[in-house]
């Protein structure tokens, strides 16, 4: 495929006259795992709305696999398969693992009562083969506010997944988890690679998300100032680039 998967070109937003993105060009190409690094207030969260549609930008354009989207939107994002994955929202903690992985696109009869049963072998499909659940602990039955954080993450990142997502947006998805809870949502980020799928990695713990990317892209006041792919840069110098960018505003 000679097209990037998503290509946002001379991105502009502004809010009440405050310049949160200045002619950002962004790309994401398939099967890619982006780590998007740099300060509060650098336009991260910003650029990742316009990308989902929750931001329409004042002037610019998003394109994808090569077509010119006109009216992007939320809806028009979600169906083009970019699912967001956000730690404190990905799952409705009282409920079952089943009823999580298809909430809102339940599977039905004719009639539109609930497939209980398929839907329950499915999610424990889910849970072997792409989750790696391997405790008997954890079944389709289990209420999610039981499980860990890492563990809350891979449901939403299969659940995305399964669901035939071409990128997966994660913000933040190691925060406030453990060293061994922070493997496991790396080793989850592995996993939509080896399932020939995209991610964009939104996170401040550079060392944390490091081994897991392919390429990194460093913005600041709106701008993107750094691209690099993982062998050009090692972690220490990412590091100092982001110190650099941090003092002076731009890598020399």
């Amino acid at each position: 495929m000679t097209d990037p998967l998503i290509k946002m070109v001379n991105i502009n937003k502004t809010f009440d006259g405050v310049v949160a993105l200045n002619d950002v060009n962004f790309e994401i190409g398939h099967n890619e795992i982006i780590g998007l690094i740099g300060d509060n207030g650098a336009g991260k969260s910003t650029l990742i709305k316009v990308l989902m549609g929750v931001h329409r930008p004042n002037k610019g354009m998003i394109y994808f696999k090569g077509k010119k989207m006109e009216n992007w939107s939320v809806e028009i994002a979600r169906r083009s398969g970019i699912e967001p994955v956000y730690q404190e929202r990905a799952l409705v903690d009282k409920q079952c693992l089943w009823k999580n992985i298809f909430m809102g696109r339940e599977i039905t009869h004719n009639l539109g009562f609930l497939k209980v049963q398929e839907s329950r072998e499915k999610t424990e499909n889910l849970m072997r083969k792409l989750m790696g659940f391997t405790s008997k602990s954890i079944t389709p039955e289990s209420i999610v506010k039981n499980m860990s954080g890492g563990e809350k993450q891979g449901v939403a990142i299969a659940r995305a997944l399964y669901f035939q997502a071409e990128l997966i947006i994660l913000d933040e998805p190691t925060t406030a988890l453990s060293i061994s809870e922070t493997r496991k949502v790396l080793n989850f980020i592995k996993m939509i690679k080896e399932e020939g799928k995209s991610a964009v990695v939104i996170s401040h713990t550079i060392y944390q998300i490091y081994p897991v990317v392919d390429r990194f892209v460093i913005m600041d006041r709106g701008r993107i100032v750094g691209e690099f792919k993982k062998e050009e840069v090692s972690m220490d110098e990412l590091i100092g680039k982001l110190h650099m960018v941090a003092d002076t505003g731009h890598i020399s």
